[in-house]
């Protein structure tokens, strides 16, 4: 059996983008407070940290994110506006969005200087304590919540693990690749990570999505790296020089993602969600068919 590996506390959301691809959506409101059916993605994401036994919740936020810090926050006139009407299952959806084992952290990114520079930011929480970095515009459908399954790996492994997915070898200069060598089912080594190769220059097509589990010492490589594309601070950067230092793990989830980042990806979330919903999917399922027949009638 592997020596216990130090708890992983804390999950990281780094929220300060501006959302520009949804505008005019997101001019007054963050882009994770898209809801999918009835849930923002930020909720989502905070679920799938919690269901990995986090306890911690650190927003990484900038100008124009209040709305997220108010969604976690405790509404007593709604709740008692709720309770007075008897809407018991409405009151218990508000209650439960965050348990009261769990501590919610804001921290404010001065400048728009990257994924790494949002991830130094909350260095100061974190502390020296493994941690994950959640993308909530990753959304990841499967059985065993996505950052669970990396715990898992984790436990078995030590080191650090990034979620990776296979993507067409032309969309490899929109993700962080790796060049790895197999350890067993589903994880590999990481030798290499690029930040967004052009194709004929990439070492794999194996894609880094939104889900980090890192070690503290990553923090040390983000501080030396320095900007790098685009004039930000990269969080690949970061990672690359923690290769050098310890074992850094590709997994390969298992789960279906969509990426709410991009308009057809959200539209795609939508719709598989409100299929999937309890209350609402077969009713969605006859619109979706109606309208679908009559788009067939009138090409």
């Amino acid at each position: 059996m592997p020596a216990p590996r130090p708890p992983i506390r804390t999950a990281v959301f780094p929220v300060a983008g501006r959302g520009t691809r949804f505008l005019p959506a997101t001019k007054a409101s963050p882009k994770e407070m898209l809801p999918v059916v009835d849930k923002p993605l930020i909720q989502y994401a905070v679920e799938e940290a919690l269901a990995a036994g986090v306890s911690r919740l650190v927003f990484v936020t900038g100008s124009s994110k209040r709305a997220i810090e108010d969604h976690f926050d405790s509404a007593p006139e709604l709740e008692a506006a709720l309770a007075e009407q008897g809407k018991t299952e409405l009151l218990e959806s508000l209650r439960s969005i965050v348990p009261g084992s769990a501590t919610c952290v804001y921290i404010r990114q001065p400048a728009p200087l990257g994924l790494g520079h949002a991830v130094l930011c909350a260095q100061p929480v974190v502390g020296d304590e493994p941690f994950f970095i959640h993308l909530a515009d990753d959304l990841i459908d499967a059985p065993v919540p996505c950052l669970k399954q990396m715990a898992e790996v984790y436990a078995r492994h030590g080191g650090s693990v990034l979620a990776v997915q296979t993507v067409a070898r032309s969309e490899t200069d929109k993700y962080g690749i790796v060049a790895t060598d197999p350890v067993s089912e589903r994880v590999s080594r990481i030798r290499r990570i690029v930040e967004k190769p052009k194709p004929d220059q990439a070492p794999s097509t194996q894609a880094v999505v939104g889900r980090y589990l890192l070690s503290p010492r990553v923090f040390d490589g983000l501080a030396r790296v320095g900007r790098g594309a685009g004039g930000e601070i990269q969080l690949t950067d970061g990672i690359a020089a923690l290769l050098a230092e310890e074992p850094v793990f590709a997994y390969a989830f298992e789960g279906r993602r969509y990426d709410c980042g991009s308009k057809l990806g959200y539209l795609e979330a939508t719709v598989e969600y409100g299929l999937n919903h309890p209350q609402l999917g077969d009713a969605f399922a006859t619109i979706l068919a109606r309208l679908l027949a009559d788009r067939l009638r009138r090409s």
